[in-house]
């Protein structure tokens, strides 16, 4: 038994932050932002939107494409490092708001490399047999903990939701393989030092702005472009694959200069890799869900094409997978 992805979904707030924009709030430009990153554009939540709305969003389109009923769903998994609140999680407001009542959920903290996460243990739940419809969704408001006065973090990231619906089938599609790793000893260089059971909130805390990003860009830079290139190759010889047999490559969204990296090193045509950082910045668990579903609606990918997933994040996580698409 199989874990195919039968529908995909996606969901992007409305108010757009332009690289513009960013001129006029911190000391940098267009043209150095789109140099370095490959960004133009992020989205922002609206007031009072946060990352359970995005992603229940998500979840409506993936019934709704699939023609899946609420109490149909067996299980919700949310990747997501912006939970509405640490507790209850994000994966009890969507089953909430979508009156899934026949089903259990969680969320899962794996920063960019959270939807490889989530989707690689949803797929697992439903290759047991005990689980039909399975609801794997990433979404992130990464405005809500950004410092719009730190020029090294508040250009790179947005805010975004996507996911997929996964279901059983006895076909050769589905989810064929994945590698995940966890390296803590990089932990330092990209976090959000505050609001844990190690520094809980307080007036120093804020004073601090120990709740927003801190990211030292040169050591995740190194370590991403590494990761991600190796772990890409890796699972492409492990599976006796090669960048030619690949239809699509779906890296996560973070730096234009690190995919680039990692698909050169796998041989993969720059015709053959999906990019929107320059639209939506780094959405984090979205990225790459978000892309899979613009993939689906410009009609890149046909049943049987191999799909190859890639990403790298706070941890430091990296990871990934392969697909062959279709039902």
């Amino acid at each position: 038994m199989n874990a195919a992805i039968t529908a995909t979904a996606r969901y992007l707030p409305k108010r757009v932050l332009s690289n513009f924009d960013l001129e006029k709030m911190v000391d940098t430009s267009d043209e150095w932002i789109r140099a370095r990153t490959g960004i133009e554009t992020r989205r922002l939540v609206s007031k009072g939107q946060a990352s359970a709305d995005m992603a229940t969003e998500v979840a409506k389109i993936l019934m709704e494409r699939s023609n899946t009923k609420s109490d149909e769903i067996d299980l919700i998994i949310i990747a997501t490092v912006t939970p509405d609140t640490m507790f209850p999680s994000t994966a009890a407001r969507v089953q909430h708001s979508i009156a899934a009542k026949n089903c259990w959920g969680f969320d899962l903290s794996g920063a960019c490399t959270g939807f490889l996460y989530a989707l690689e243990s949803g797929a697992r739940f439903v290759e047991s047999g005990d689980y039909k419809k399975v609801l794997v969704i990433g979404t992130d408001t990464m405005s809500s903990i950004i410092d719009y006065t730190d020029r090294n973090t508040c250009v790179l990231f947005g805010d975004g939701a996507g996911g997929v619906l996964l279901e059983p089938t006895e076909s050769n599609n589905g989810v064929l393989d994945a590698l995940l790793r966890i390296d803590g000893s990089g932990g330092d260089a990209l976090i959000m030092p505050g609001g844990g059971s190690l520094h809980p909130p307080s007036v120093d805390t804020v004073n601090k702005k120990m709740h927003y990003v801190r990211q030292d860009g040169k050591t995740v830079f190194k370590f991403a472009v590494k990761g991600m290139a190796d772990i890409s190759s890796d699972i492409l010889s492990k599976n006796n694959f090669t960048g030619e047999d690949i239809k699509l490559f779906i890296p996560h969204q973070a730096n234009k200069r690190i995919i680039d990296a990692a698909a050169k090193r796998c041989k993969i045509p720059n015709e053959r890799v999906l990019i929107n950082i320059d639209k939506y910045g780094n959405t984090t668990a979205a990225t790459i869900p978000i892309g899979l579903d613009e993939a689906v609606e410009d009609g890149t990918l046909q049943d049987g094409d191999i799909v190859l997933t890639a990403s790298f994040g706070a941890g430091f996580t990296w990871g990934s997978m392969l697909i062959r698409w279709g039902k």
